[in-house]
């Protein structure tokens, strides 16, 4: 005699069963995209990144109910050849500001379509802020929170520009050194330093995850120019196309390299230094693991600009500090 099925029961299968149609839908609309004949020459990874979200999406939706087992069975298969890819470390230092948390919004915002992606963010503080704390854990990241506070006489000056001091150079290299203390030979990935003010193409998180030792790409409106960008003959940087400080043994923004993760785990005195002079960060790092003729053009041999270092304006607070009571009073902003 058959046995009745539980309310419960009758839900789930009605579930599985519309996630199973919907899904088989979904990947019938991009397959056609795929066949299409009127589409541009990428549409082919175009198509196959956002299927890959897709499956992703899926995956996170369908795994907490217990009786879509068969379901989850087929898009483990899938959801574990996207993760097998190598990871991508994201070395982000931040610090209080105004617009502290829009930036980190804008720019998680970007990571949560990268799969495979670990996001260490590093708060120039004493203390690990609330603010920070309660984004990242909202934030569906995979992340790691440190802090480490910047020196105050080597800050730089917000009142007078000319003074040049460097910072985010010991939240970096405790972003480094949580890498090396984590991280095993046997991982494949890279390490990529982004910070939180810049604007970045998903296309660039894919280029630079297969880095062998190090990879390269253009920056745009840094320097002074439009663009900085290796210049590139044959497949192989034979010079920079740079105005500011040009005689740097490596004239390159810090969002315009990444490192292949094996390379910092052999070289543990990679680093930055509070010492050298500004501009000159990204020198101290690549010297010692990488010369000029093996670095890896991306980007269409560096052609393409898929990375901005974008500003955002300082925001006009003169009505603020004339208030007895802040305007944001119990709201974080």
């Amino acid at each position: 005699m058959m046995r009745k099925m539980t309310p419960l029961q009758t839900l789930g299968i009605v579930f599985c069963a519309i996630a199973v149609v919907w899904l088989t839908m979904q990947i019938a609309v991009f397959n056609t995209c795929l066949e299409s004949k009127f589409i541009p020459a990428n549409a082919n990874y175009l198509c196959q990144k956002e299927q890959n979200y897709l499956l992703l999406r899926v995956h996170d939706l369908a795994k907490s109910e217990p009786t879509c087992t068969k379901l989850l069975k087929v898009l483990e298969t899938n959801v574990n050849t996207l993760t097998d890819r190598p990871k991508i470390f994201v070395i982000t230092p931040t610090f209080t500001r105004p617009v502290q948390k829009a930036e980190l919004t804008r720019l998680s915002h970007t990571l949560l379509l990268v799969p495979n992606i670990h996001w260490i963010v590093i708060e120039d503080a004493a203390i690990k802020t609330d603010l920070v704390t309660n984004f990242l854990a909202k934030s569906q990241l995979k992340f790691t929170h440190l802090n480490v506070p910047t020196p105050h006489p080597m800050k730089m000056s917000q009142d007078d520009p000319s003074w040049l001091k460097p910072k985010g150079v010991l939240q970096r290299n405790a972003g480094l050194a949580w890498i090396r203390s984590h991280v095993s030979l046997q991982e494949r990935g890279v390490v990529y330093f982004a910070d939180d003010d810049n604007t970045y193409d998903l296309d660039i998180f894919e280029e630079m995850r297969y880095t062998h030792m190090v990879s390269v790409w253009p920056v745009g409106l840094v320097g002074g120019l439009m663009v900085e960008r290796p210049l590139v003959k044959e497949g192989r940087v034979v010079g920079w196309n740079t105005v500011w400080k040009p005689d740097r043994p490596f004239p390159i923004d810090m969002a315009g390299f990444a490192v292949n993760v094996t390379l910092l785990l052999k070289h543990p005195e990679a680093g930055f230094s509070l010492s050298v002079p500004r501009g000159y960060q990204e020198t101290r790092l690549l010297r010692d693991i990488v010369s000029v003729d093996q670095l890896e053009p991306k980007a269409d041999n560096c052609t393409k600009v898929l990375v901005w270092h974008t500003r955002t304006e300082h925001p006009k607070l003169k009505q603020e500090w004339k208030l007895s009571i802040p305007s944001n009073v119990n709201i974080e902003v």
